[in-house]
């Protein structure tokens, strides 16, 4: 395991914090109103944060040297990729719920907020799980490899979000509305106060980034156990989670096997992560990242060369197609469920 250390200073953690307090204000405010994220629009936002995140890596060049700077890259470009089945799954959410394009934006920016606490909390239970028994390297090592072979076997199988246990849960214990009111996510029906379908959406988002978190942090761990290269390398990744979905979600069925390369990138870390705790040590980060970078870029010519002459979905909220739940009936006007009451 890559044991690279240095002393990261109390001003560099509340300069990172105010600096992704910052960005996600500025997203805030620039999309405070509910509108369709139109492909250019998402191409320059995803343009500003990919610039932040390889910026990023610049200042820690100039700042810790260049071992610090190419394992963050290592663990951006592992978790950037990764992030992209993510896609698939918004994708299906949406389309599932039936959520209208205009409120999109505002499910994923909470979602994005819920999915940085749940890295943060998995970064460092899993640092130090690692630091204080090192057979828990075996064990992430042979979840990652597992994980792996599901992904590289099961992608194809049916998801249902509505099945989900804690979606399931929220849907039992919470009013709920089986409609879209406008961007809310609780309203007052007829005196009392309710959950929206956007709410539940909320929910299906969080609740299946829950398992891909620990998946991708897991996936940086094998490649350092150092938090604040772990924290930023997740944090700047997910932070143009957003942004990537609006860009792909129209041209998802043409990554028909990248699907394939994340796969096998989760089983490099977790034989990484395993071979790091026994006599042949860690392998070199320059190798790390030149395997992460040829795999990545292999599994997306690869399904961009099959997919010649295709077209995607179209819209961001295109991607794998299902029907709306079995409690919504989707009201192309209005964003709204046929039938509902007005708060």
């Amino acid at each position: 395991m890559n044991e690279l250390s240095f002393t990261v200073p109390l001003w560099a953690w509340v300069t990172l914090a105010v600096v992704i307090l910052a960005m996600l204000a500025v997203d805030l405010v620039a999309h405070r109103d509910s509108h369709v994220i139109g492909f250019r629009e998402a191409a320059l936002w995803s343009a500003a944060w990919i610039a932040v995140g390889l910026g990023f890596g610049v200042v820690l060049w100039a700042w810790q040297g260049g071992e610090a700077a190419s394992t963050y890259y290592a663990g951006y470009l592992i978790e950037k990729a990764l992030s992209v089945d993510n896609i698939f799954v918004f994708a299906l959410v949406f389309s599932f719920f039936a959520v209208p394009d205009a409120y999109q934006h505002k499910v994923l920016f909470w979602g994005v907020i819920g999915a940085l606490g749940a890295r943060l909390v998995f970064i460092f239970v899993g640092v130090e799980l690692l630091k204080i028994f090192f057979w828990t390297a075996y064990v992430f090592g042979a979840f990652l490899i597992y994980t792996g072979y599901k992904m590289a076997v099961s992608h194809d199988t049916e998801v249902h979000p509505d099945r989900n246990p804690v979606v399931r849960l929220v849907r039992r214990i919470v009013p709920t509305d089986p409609a879209f009111h406008g961007d809310r996510f609780i309203v007052r029906v007829d005196g009392r106060r309710m959950v929206t379908m956007l709410f539940v959406a909320l929910v299906a988002i969080e609740a299946t980034d829950l398992v891909f978190a620990i998946d991708s942090v897991a996936a940086v761990l094998a490649i350092t156990t150092n938090t604040f290269l772990v924290w930023t390398a997740n944090a700047f990744a997910i932070l143009g989670l957003r942004s990537l979905y609006f860009l792909l979600a129209g041209l998802l069925r043409r990554f028909r096997y990248l699907h394939y390369g994340l796969a096998v990138l989760l089983a490099f870390a977790g034989v990484k992560l395993i071979l790091s705790e026994t006599p042949v040590g860690k392998l070199p980060i320059p190798v790390t990242l030149g395997f992460i970078a040829v795999t990545i870029t292999v599994s997306v010519v690869w399904s961009l060369a099959a997919t010649r002459g295709e077209t995607g979905n179209g819209g961001p909220g295109g991607g794998p197609t299902v029907g709306p739940g079995p409690d919504v009936t989707a009201d192309g006007d209005t964003g709204r469920a046929s039938g509902t009451q007005e708060s």
